[in-house]
């Protein structure tokens, strides 16, 4: 190498830092031939794309992710949620986090086991259930989980119920199957029946693993794609709710039905309420990701003018400054463009953090200033 191509070398190290994991203490269930990959909030949490596997070199293996700004949440797999890592008993584990703050780093990853189907035990309430294992998306022909929480007194009387529908159905319920810890939706509505009488349907859609990040957006990003946002909003308006509506005691007005979401999840909650703000008209906006496409303030600057709908947004104060401005950017491009005000709540907890874990503890308060206030 020439003194100038070494030159040239370290000025690109220097401009672009990235971190390198080394996964050298891996656990009995690996198999010889395995592969691992790195999974997280800065590619969708999709389990396991083919831009983020570990490279295997005798018996470690190596990943290298370049320059990113701020403190990212993620986790390892062998290529889906089914098989994320776990303690050694098989238990659910906090997001790991790594904080960019230095030119070229390496980190030692040790993982006590890598989750086996059906090993963890059930937490689901048995108010919940399986609607569909293979809920039919015809709009990008897929197939899809559906769960569906029931009010404990929606057995024992004729009434009638408010629906809400939620994304990323594997985290809503079940510690089972979730991949970054449970909402506990159902335990939390259980206790708001008790302390409060509110009883409320509530619909959970799996997300599409490496079709999450293209379903919860309706525009594409030039680096991850996405883009099929309408598709997957017009399945839940034109098929699954009409099938929701027919088959349980529902209230089918817009002040009835309601949408809620983090993340991804929260990016297409809210632009669910703004495209179809005669269908949803309670909206939870949690940590959403604005920063995936610009088009998100130009479309709420032009369809904005809604009356009557409510939206309870949601930002953490450890999920990065560009989090935060963004949903204040939003507020105040919605409220600039007609939206009424005193229909938008806006929560930021300083020591909030973009995981289940933050999102589980607010989801109580979002549900009764939604239903409630």
């Amino acid at each position: 190498m020439s003194k100038l191509s070494f030159i040239l070398f370290l000025a690109f190290q220097c401009a672009f830092s990235q971190v390198t994991f080394v996964l050298n203490d891996l656990p009995e269930n690996t198999e010889a031939n395995a592969q691992i990959f790195i999974s997280g909030d800065f590619e969708s949490w999709s389990g396991g794309e083919d831009l983020y596997k570990a490279e295997k070199v005798g018996d470690e293996y190596y990943l290298t992710l370049s320059k990113r700004t701020g403190t990212i949440q993620y986790k390892f797999t062998l290529g889906s949620w089914d098989t994320v890592e776990t303690d050694i008993d098989g238990n659910n584990i906090k997001n790991r986090s790594y904080t960019f703050n230095k030119n070229k780093d390496t980190v030692n990853v040790s993982i006590a086991r890598w989750n086996e189907v059906g090993l963890k035990i059930s937490t689901a309430q048995k108010n919940v259930i399986i609607l569909s294992n293979d809920f039919e998306i015809p709009q990008l022909n897929r197939h899809r989980r559906i769960w569906i929480y029931l009010p404990p007194n929606y057995k024992v009387t004729s009434e009638s119920y408010p629906v809400l529908y939620m994304h990323d159905g594997q985290n809503l319920f079940d510690e089972s199957t979730s991949y970054a810890g449970e909402w506990e939706v159902d335990e939390t509505l259980n206790e708001l029946f008790k302390e409060k009488n509110l009883s409320i349907i509530v619909i959970g859609i799996d997300n599409g693993e490496t079709n999450r990040l293209g379903e919860y957006s309706p525009w594409k990003h030039p680096t991850y794609g996405g883009g099929e946002g309408d598709a997957y909003l017009e399945f839940i308006v034109k098929n699954l709710k009409p099938y929701i509506d027919s088959h349980y005691r529902t209230l089918i007005d817009k002040d009835n039905t309601a949408m809620m979401g983090s993340s991804m999840g929260g990016l297409i909650s809210h632009y669910a309420g703004l495209k179809y703000p005669n269908v949803f008209g309670k909206i939870g906006v949690f940590s959403p990701s604005f920063w995936f496409s610009s088009n998100s303030f130009e479309y709420a600057s032009v369809n904005s003018n809604i009356k009557n709908s409510k939206m309870y947004f949601l930002v953490g104060g450890k999920e990065g400054p560009t989090v935060v401005a963004d949903v204040e950017k939003m507020i105040a491009t919605m409220s600039s463009n007609g939206f009424e005000i005193d229909n938008i709540y806006k929560k930021i907890v300083p020591q909030g953090e973009h995981n289940e874990d933050f999102w589980k503890l607010e989801f109580k308060e979002a549900i009764d200033w939604l239903y409630l206030e």
